[in-house]
């Protein structure tokens, strides 16, 4: 730790020392006086406490006062970044570097820092100038950087967004849902419905409370393409069968393998099981648009603006500039610069306009509305897989929950004799009947396929709200169609 600067800013704890006797106030007294009258006083051309506040800044830089003075000057030496903030603190008005230079007394009587900044005034043309366009120089490429990080998240959210696949299946359940649930109203046949209504589906409770319209529509998705997984899964399991079985009696061991399959409750959660790893992971399809969501809009606007005035800036000083070695190494950066922002500000405007597009994709006139929010659909999008997440992760628990009742292929080893004659004498009559009932009837359809054909007990929904499909009940009268 600098001591030096402990004392600067918080002095020396005079609690600590022992009170001096009268005699010795008068000796130190004396010999005090003494000391002021052999020492000449420091001259301050600063407000004291400016002058002070100064001094902590130049005693906590990590460079020598010569190396700063050398490199604004002529360029040899760089410095650092945290040097470069420091120094841009300084913050010397036009009226006080007027009256630094105007003095003419001797440099030795001024203290530490107005003897710093005379010398650097005199040695240095626009010091404080300088040293902004070098910390600019040395930020300039975190910042843009991070714009080109931000545009190519948006170009990335928007190329997912315009990809079709369990997404649109989502969407399309969801619409076929409302539109189910208002059947016999005008609100019953729509063809599409703003995005922001996915925000409620965890507010529409079914008529008995045991479930929420997300969580329907999300389990109807998930066994949907657990269903379509198993189907294609078996499909191929019975090509290879039959192609390895072929010339042999293939009928009748598919018969078999189809009275001995696992029950309807066991099929429901084989396809829960299939399907929630594809549903639950969407959000990781959806990277980007969930860090799109997070993206300064303001910033990635405004940025090439920005840096082009502060380029106008540097250009402008360098103007005023000898050709010493601090213009010549700058002047090589802001041509280097200037044809960079320039490519930046053509992908900028490409890119703007892709999410503008994408936006205008899933909501029309979306852009034009005030107060919205330019990048709207990548939030809502982030939270509605935020929901689904959730949802999958009850459904998953609730799967687990749940028994199977054991299948009736499996024979019970502990049953009585007579019960096991019976199953068995049973078993033959239902072997014999099927056996008979194939000869007539075409080959009995896969269970995924009869599954179809049942109905399962639903739960049922109110009517949606007459808004639930619209931002506000005062948007005009196209949004019912949405």
């Amino acid at each position: 730790m600098d001591e030096g600067i402990i004392e600067a800013l918080f002095g020396t704890a005079a609690a600590n020392r022992k009170p001096k006797s009268a005699d010795s106030k008068e000796s130190a007294g004396s010999s005090a006086g003494l000391g002021r009258s052999n020492t000449p006083e420091q001259i301050f051309l600063l407000e004291p406490r400016k002058s002070h506040n100064i001094s902590i800044i130049l005693k906590s830089l990590t460079v020598g006062r010569d190396e700063i003075i050398d490199t604004l000057r002529d360029g040899h030496t760089e410095l650092s970044t945290e040097v470069l903030e420091k120094l841009s603190r300084l913050h010397i008005s036009k009226e006080e570097e007027s009256t630094i230079l105007k003095f003419s007394g001797n440099p030795d009587r001024l203290a530490p820092t107005e003897a710093f900044l005379l010398r650097l005034l005199l040695d240095v043309p626009n010091p404080i100038a300088r040293v902004n366009a070098l910390l600019f120089k040395v930020n300039y490429g975190a910042e843009v950087a991070q714009l080109k990080h931000s545009l190519r998240t948006l170009e990335l959210a928007s190329q997912e967004l315009r990809t079709k696949g369990l997404f649109f299946k989502l969407l399309e359940a969801v619409l076929k849902a409302g539109n189910r649930m208002n059947a016999g109203t005008a609100r019953g046949n729509a063809q599409a419905f703003n995005l922001t209504a996915l925000r409620k589906l965890s507010d529409v409770k079914s008529t008995d409370g045991s479930t929420t319209l997300l969580h329907f529509v999300v389990e109807e998705v998930v066994r949907s393409e657990g269903k379509r997984l198993a189907i294609n899964r078996n499909h191929s399991i019975r090509r290879s069968g039959s192609l390895a079985r072929s010339g042999h009696e293939g009928g009748s061991s598919a018969a078999g393998f189809a009275s001995q399959g696992p029950s309807r409750e066991e099929r429901q959660n084989e396809y829960m099981n299939l399907g929630l790893p594809i549903v639950g992971g969407l959000s990781t399809e959806f990277a980007n648009v969930k860090r799109a969501a997070l993206v300064d809009y303001d910033a990635v606007v405004s940025e090439c603006a920005i840096l082009d005035s502060r380029l106008n800036e540097i250009k402008r000083l360098l103007e005023t500039c000898s050709d010493d070695g601090f213009a010549r190494g700058l002047r090589g950066f802001v041509k280097a610069a200037e044809q960079e922002l320039k490519a930046l500000r053509r992908e900028q405007e490409r890119v703007l306009e892709l999410v503008r597009k994408t936006t205008e994709y899933y909501h029309a006139g979306a852009t034009k509305e005030r107060n919205a929010h330019p990048l709207q659909l990548f939030i809502v999008v982030r939270d509605f897989l935020g929901m689904v997440d959730q949802a999958c992760v009850d459904i998953k628990r609730k799967v687990q929950q749940k028994k199977p009742a054991p299948s009736s292929s499996q024979p019970n080893t502990a049953a009585a004799p007579t019960v096991v004659a019976a199953a068995t004498t049973a078993a033959t009559a239902s072997a014999t009947k099927e056996a008979t009932d194939a000869q007539a009837a075409p080959a009995q359809k896969p269970p995924e396929e009869a599954d179809s054909k049942r109905k399962r007990v639903m739960p049922r929904f109110p009517n949606l709200p007459a808004h639930f499909m619209k931002d506000s009940a005062d948007s005009d009268s196209s949004s019912d169609e949405e």
